[in-house]
């Protein structure tokens, strides 16, 4: 999301620098001091280059106009000591510990922007200044008018998305599930558990984390995306990834749900496995093309950089009378 936001900021001729690792691909001003993702280089110290990362951005903070953290709550504890103003992108409050919320209250003089309505119900008192949905470059999800033959789910393969029950709803309907995503040291144990007694390679298919290329014909060739998700749902980026190719979604109305799938429009929003197998044989009725459509008017990048340039401009007025540029 932050880079869709920096690419479509430098698009509409904004000044943007972007801070993030080194091997990033940008259209902005690069800058870095970690070399390569965290969770990708195992050898890298995470703690060491948190501290450097932030203060990096601080020190350079008399450069900007505003800064605009996705970083959680950590960067916060050095807003005192700038003079900018500072927005915060809170990625999922619904999942933060207590300790993380203490932070976000301590550091209420800044603005917060929530990625749901309902995100915002773990602590309603924060200074909001806006919601502003999750948006995808839409063009690069190929749409598939028709539904493919098996079942799909992609995301983190951990207990909170509740793969073991996406796997007992397919058992259940009878068409294969395909599963796909990373999976953490910390939810091993989980995966050995509940999931790989389960992958028979023929019903039950776990491809691994895959590549960013591959998501959009694996979500097509799907003929519905399932995502049981046991706790509240911050937004969920992968189920508008879906529905932009045409494949409806079954979900738990668990936090944003009900905001980001239309139900009985563009899927299901269900409470357990047998409501969900219920609805499944009405998957059938939902049209891929209003699938589509749905995502074109609520959750494109391009609504998603317009409301986001509207928060800047709440933040700035009336410092700035046009930010059209810089």
């Amino acid at each position: 999301m932050v880079s869709n936001i920096a690419e479509g900021l430098v698009e509409k001729g904004i000044d943007v620098t972007l801070f993030a690792t080194g091997d990033s691909i940008t259209k902005a001003k690069l800058a870095w001091v970690c070399p390569r993702p965290l969770m990708e280089d195992r050898s890298l110290e995470y703690k060491k280059y948190e501290y450097l990362h932030t203060a990096y951005i601080f020190e350079r903070a008399k450069e900007f106009d505003l800064i605009h953290n996705h970083y959680n709550c950590y960067p916060l504890t050095f807003s005192k000591l700038v003079d900018i103003p500072i927005v915060t992108t809170i990625h999922g409050l619904c999942s933060s510990s207590p300790g993380e919320i203490e932070i976000y209250r301590r550091y209420n003089d800044t603005y917060y922007v929530s990625i749901s309505n309902a995100d915002r119900k773990a602590a309603p008192d924060l200074n909001y200044i806006a919601t502003v949905y999750h948006g995808i470059e839409i063009e690069k999800f190929d749409f598939a008018e028709k539904p493919g033959e098996y079942l799909l789910y992609l995301g983190r393969i951990s207990p909170q998305k509740g793969v073991h029950l996406a796997i007992e709803l397919s058992k259940k309907i009878g068409m294969k599930l395909i599963l796909a995503g990373l999976l953490d040291p910390p939810d091993k144990e989980y995966f050995e558990a509940k999931v790989k007694p389960h992958l028979d390679g023929r019903w039950i298919e776990y491809l691994g984390e895959i590549e960013e290329h591959e998501k959009p014909s694996l979500l097509a060739g799907a003929y519905c995306f399932l995502h049981m998700v046991e706790y509240p749902e911050g937004f969920g980026i992968p189920l508008i990834e879906s529905m932009a190719c045409g494949t409806p979604v079954i979900a738990r109305n668990r936090g944003s749900i009900p905001e980001v799938v239309a139900h009985g429009k563009t899927g299901f929003v269900i409470n357990d496995v047998e409501e969900a197998k219920e609805c499944f044989q009405r998957i059938s009725e939902i049209s891929r093309k209003d699938c589509r459509l749905w995502v074109e008017e609520n959750f494109s990048r391009e609504i998603m950089v317009n409301n986001y340039i509207k928060v800047y401009k709440k933040i700035l007025t009336p410092k700035l009378n046009d930010f059209s540029g810089g």
